[in-house]
């Protein structure tokens, strides 16, 4: 996890850093070329925002953040090739332990359970403000149209 100040009061200046930013986060984002997609993406991508801002007139602090989330897909080992490579076997793995733990987390808030698991992976654990108290969470779901999956 890394953190970045941008220049909010130089807008030219603040756009070259978000730039530079989101250039050096996508030579840093894994992918590969599986079976079932020419360009899967072989780790998750997290943006978090965090903004801060001061009412002049009141003195009022307030405080937010924005998470984005690009998680890669699960894949099904057979069907996409993996197994048959020990660092993509091993990427999988991981992809699919994370997401089933974000379903974790999504179950236990859905009931109502008094634990909540998200030190069970460090996805969950890193999204647990977004998804706990007065987070909000959207969620966009891409599925492979195959008859197949």
């Amino acid at each position: 996890l890394t953190q970045h100040r941008i220049d909010t009061e130089n807008k030219e200046i603040g756009v070259q850093q978000l730039e530079a930013l989101m250039a050096a986060a996508a030579r840093a984002r894994s992918v590969a070329t599986t079976k079932m997609n020419a360009q899967s993406s072989r780790s998750h991508s997290v943006f978090m925002l965090h903004l801060y801002g001061v009412n002049d007139d009141s003195g009022t602090i307030v405080e937010g953040s924005l998470n984005l989330c690009d998680l890669a897909g699960s894949e099904r080992l057979d069907r996409s090739g993996a197994a048959a490579d020990a660092k993509r076997l091993k990427e999988t793995q991981a992809i699919n332990k994370s997401l089933s733990c974000l379903g974790d987390v999504f179950n236990a808030l859905g009931n109502g359970s008094p634990h909540v698991p998200y030190r069970n992976s460090k996805l969950t654990y890193l999204l647990q403000d977004c998804l706990s108290g007065d987070g909000k969470a959207l969620m966009f779901v891409n599925l492979s149209p195959t008859m197949e999956s």
